[in-house]
């Protein structure tokens, strides 16, 4: 059997608003998608917090987590990630252990360190900008705590919260959470849809430095990847262009609503290669190409599970994605 029949395929989704689109169409997108995922046997859907980014609209991720769940039945539900701090653990808590008590088994809690968004939205938000790194340790713990069973003298509890065991990811694109997941046994997700370059090394870190624990006898490791997948390689590298636009859209400073995609991308040599950067790890292709490099992604890496993100103007075409790489899996392609 293929090392990509053997690992588990999940989706990522931003939550992404088109140009000329909506939110509520991207919050009616979010739900087929994770309804057609489920239909095609992915393992988990996540989403991600991000805030003042006016093409992503998954800001308040605990209660879209919540909308996906109640519209879908039994795939995993989770974040990918809530940036711990932005929160107090004890709000964390209670928002998770609600969605759990709803939807016992099937949400994750993958944490973030980085805030996820600008100085000026960090201070609209309360937060201390310096807390995220001296304090993630801390509240990494606190959170586990109130997730756990309630101790003798516990002081403040969270209800709910207490005694649902949410499972705790960490999440990262350098060394530190991939350590920090190590040393505590928790599973460790790459976020190499946007950030591949520290990839390897993040891993190896991960893998040697593991210590087991309650949670995990041995490290479980999980990378996040675009993937755009289509029924030849001309047609994928055509979709693909979306994607390109919107990290191009990124490095210009303006909103990264997706747009169309187009035959040929108007960018400077220092633009294309930031790009080829950022979607270093990005697969697009027909299906023996994916399959090809899919294959090889995770033999080099070893990962347990990956997490596919996909960047489409037509949400048609997005689900054609997801369609395909299930058929790749399960040898119908």
């Amino acid at each position: 059997m293929s090392l990509l029949a053997n690992t588990r395929l999940s989706v990522l989704d931003l939550a992404p608003v088109r140009q000329g689109g909506t939110i509520a169409e991207t919050f009616d997108n979010t739900v087929t998608l994770a309804r057609h995922a489920e239909a095609l046997g992915y393992h988990r859907f996540w989403l991600a917090e991000h805030h003042n980014a006016a093409g992503i609209a998954s800001a308040a991720t605990s209660v879209l987590i919540g909308h996906v769940a109640g519209a879908t039945s039994t795939i995993r539900v989770g974040s990918g990630g809530v940036m711990l701090p932005n929160h107090p653990p004890l709000v964390v808590a209670e928002q998770f252990g609600t969605l759990a008590t709803l939807y016992p088994d099937r949400i994750d809690l993958g944490l973030g360190r980085a805030p996820g968004t600008d100085g000026a939205t960090i201070a609209a938000l309360g937060r201390n900008p310096q807390s995220g790194v001296s304090d993630f340790p801390q509240q990494v713990a606190e959170l586990s705590r109130y997730l756990g069973d309630e101790q003798p003298g516990q002081r403040v509890s969270a209800w709910p919260g207490q005694g649902t065991h949410v499972p705790l990811w960490l999440l990262g694109s350098s060394g530190y959470s991939a350590q920090l997941a190590a040393h505590l046994g928790l599973p460790f997700a790459f976020a190499g849809q946007f950030a591949p370059g520290y990839m390897m090394e993040a891993l190896r870190l991960y893998r040697t430095q593991f210590q087991p624990s309650e949670v995990l006898s041995e490290p479980y490791a999980m990378a996040g990847i675009p993937l755009i997948a289509a029924d030849t390689d001309e047609e994928a590298q055509y979709q693909a262009t979306t994607q390109q636009q919107k990290f191009l859209s990124l490095i210009r400073g303006r909103r990264i609503q997706l747009a169309p995609p187009v035959r040929e991308m108007d960018w400077s040599p220092h633009e294309q290669a930031a790009i080829s950067n950022n979607l270093g790890a990005s697969i697009v292709g027909g299906p023996d190409t994916v399959r090809r490099k899919l294959e090889a992604f995770i033999e080099r890496t070893g990962v347990n599970e990956v997490m596919i993100n996909s960047d489409f103007f037509e949400h048609a075409d997005r689900l054609r994605s997801y369609e395909i790489l299930a058929d790749i899996r399960s040898g119908r392609r």
